[in-house]
C-alpha cells in the first residue's frame, strides 16, 4: 500500500512539474530574450537622438558625421549601420563596430523617410543568459521534484503504517487474540476504526466466553443423561432373552460413540479447531459411518454403499470426519432418494476449484470424499442457501450442513455441493499418502 500511495503522489507531482515546468522553462527563454531586444532598442532610441541632433533645419546632416557618442552605446563585437541624409546624397551609410557578427541578433530604427539605424550583436551571450535561466528554473522544478517526493515518502507511511497496524489487529482477531490496542495514528478516520475494532474484541470475547461456558454446562449435561441411559441399558444386558440383550449392547455402544462425539466436539471447541496433524485413513473411518447408517437405509428399502483406497490418509480428526459425512449421510436418507455412495479418491483440483477423476503430480494432493444418493437433489433456488446456518427448505432445524462445513474446514478442508441434480456433496482434505499396498474396498 505504501508503495501504490507514493507511486500516486509522484506520478501527480510529476505530471504537475511537467504541465507546469516546460512552460514555465519556455518562457523563461522567450523572457531573457525580449529583454535582450529591448536594450537593443533602448540603444538604438539613443542613437537615434544623437544623429537627429547633429540636422540641420532642412533635415540633412552637412558634414561629417559625428560617431563618438554613437559607438559608446555599441556593444562589444556589435556592428551599427546608420544611414543618413545628407545634401549630397539622401541615404548616405556608415558601418560602425565589427566587420563581421556571427550569429547576430538584429534590431532596426526606422528615423524618418530616409534615415535608419540597424543594430547587429552576437547572440551567443543573449543564449548563454537564456540557458542560465532555463537552469535557474530547471533547479527550481528539480527542487519542487525533490520536496513533492519527501511530502509522497512521509503521506504514504503516515497513510500506509496504520493501515497495516489496524490490518494486523483485524488479523489477530481472527485468529483469537482480543488484547486492546491503545495506539492511536492520529488520523480520525483510522482512530475511529480502531475505538470499534477495540469494542468488537470486547464484545466477541464476551460472548466467547459465555458460548463456551453453555458448551460446557450442555455437555456436561448430555453426559449425565448418556451416562443415566447407559446404567439402564447396562440392566437390560443380563436379560433372559438374547435378542434383548443384543439390542442393549447395540445401544450401549451407540451411547458410547454419542458421548466420545460430544467429548470430540466440546474438545475441538477449546482448541480452536487446531488439526491433530495425525494421517488417518479417511476410509477406515468412513466404515464405521456406513455401519451405522446400513440399517435406516434398509428399512427404507434402499442401501448404502462405500468404496475408497485404504491407502488415502489425511490429517483431520477422525470425529470430525465422521460427524461430517454422517451428517450429509443422514442429508441423503431424509431428503434424497435411491441407492447413497460414499466414495474415497484422489482429486485433481485446478485454480477453479474444479475437480478431475485423476490424480495430477504436479498439483497439491487431495483426496476428494463423494457422497451421492439417485433423488430429486437440490433446487436452483435452496443452492445458493443450502450452508446457511438456521435455513432449510424443508422444515428441519438448518443446523446439519452448516456444521458440516464448520467440521471439515476446522481442519483445513473444504465441503462444496459438487452437483445439484442428483445431489452430490464432496469434502476435499488434504493428502498424506502413505507407502502401502493399495486396496480398494468393493462396494457394500
Amino acid at each position: 500500500m505504501r508503495r501504490r500511495i507514493l507511486l500516486s503522489v509522484l506520478a501527480v507531482v510529476l505530471l504537475t512539474t511537467l504541465v507546469l515546468g516546460v512552460p514555465l522553462m519556455y518562457t523563461a527563454w522567450l523572457w531573457v530574450e525580449d529583454i535582450t531586444r529591448n536594450d537593443l532598442q533602448a540603444r538604438l532610441d539613443r542613437m537615434a537622438a544623437e544623429i537627429i541632433a547633429q540636422e540641420g533645419n532642412r533635415g540633412l546632416v552637412s558634414g561629417a558625421l559625428d560617431t563618438s557618442a554613437v559607438r559608446l552605446l555599441i556593444p562589444d563585437d556589435g556592428q551599427l549601420v546608420v544611414v543618413y541624409p545628407t545634401p549630397e546624397d539622401s541615404a548616405s551609410r556608415v558601418d560602425i563596430g565589427a566587420r563581421e557578427v556571427s550569429k547576430p541578433i538584429t534590431e532596426s530604427l526606422s528615423m524618418g523617410t530616409s534615415g535608419s539605424l540597424r543594430l547587429t550583436v552576437p547572440s551567443h551571450e543573449m543564449r548563454s543568459r537564456q540557458r542560465q535561466a532555463v537552469g535557474a528554473v530547471g533547479l527550481v522544478v528539480i527542487a519542487s521534484m525533490a520536496a513533492g517526493t519527501a511530502v509522497a515518502i512521509v503521506t504514504a507511511r503516515r497513510l500506509a503504517d496504520p493501515l497495516r497496524d489496524v490490518a494486523a489487529r483485524a488479523a489477530r482477531l481472527t485468529e483469537g487474540d482480543f488484547r486492546p490496542d491503545p495506539r492511536r495514528h492520529g488520523i480520525p478516520e483510522l482512530d475511529r476504526v480502531s475505538d470499534v475494532l477495540d469494542a468488537a474484541t470486547v464484545e466477541i470475547a464476551i460472548r466467547l466466553q459465555r458460548e463456551r461456558a453453555l458448551v460446557a454446562d450442555v455437555s456436561h449435561q448430555l453426559r449425565s443423561r448418556l451416562t443415566a441411559v447407559r446404567l439402564r441399558l447396562d440392566e437390560l444386558s443380563v436379560h433372559d432373552d438374547p435378542a434383548v440383550v443384543d439390542e442393549a449392547e447395540a445401544a450401549m455402544a451407540q451411547v458410547d460413540r454419542l458421548t466420545t462425539a460430544i467429548d470430540d466436539l466440546v474438545r475441538a471447541s477449546r482448541t480452536d479447531g487446531a488439526v491433530s496433524g495425525v494421517p488417518i485413513s479417511v476410509t477406515d473411518e468412513l466404515e464405521t459411518v456406513v455401519s451405522e447408517w446400513q440399517r435406516p437405509f434398509e428399512d427404507a428399502g434402499r442401501s448404502l454403499r462405500l468404496a475408497g483406497d485404504y491407502s488415502l490418509r489425511a490429517p483431520v480428526t477422525g470425529s470430525r470426519l465422521r460427524e461430517a459425512v454422517a451428517v450429509l449421510v443422514d442429508n441423503a436418507l431424509v431428503h434424497g432418494g435411491g441407492n447413497c455412495t460414499v466414495s474415497v479418491r484422489m482429486a485433481r483440483v485446478g485454480a477453479s476449484g474444479a475437480t478431475g477423476d485423476q490424480y495430477s503430480a504436479d498439483r497439491d494432493p487431495t483426496i476428494c470424499v463423494e457422497v451421492a444418493d439417485e433423488g430429486e437433489g437440490v433446487s436452483n433456488d435452496l443452492a445458493p442457501h443450502i450452508f446457511d446456518r438456521g435455513f432449510s427448505g424443508a422444515g428441519s432445524t438448518g443446523v446439519g450442513l452448516a456444521l458440516a462445513r464448520a467440521l471439515v474446514e476446522a481442519d483445513g478442508g473444504r465441503l462444496e455441493l459438487q452437483r445439484r441434480r442428483p445431489a452430490l456433496f464432496a469434502l476435499f482434505l488434504a493428502s498424506a499418502r502413505d507407502p502401502v499396498t493399495i486396496r480398494v474396498d468393493e462396494p457394500r
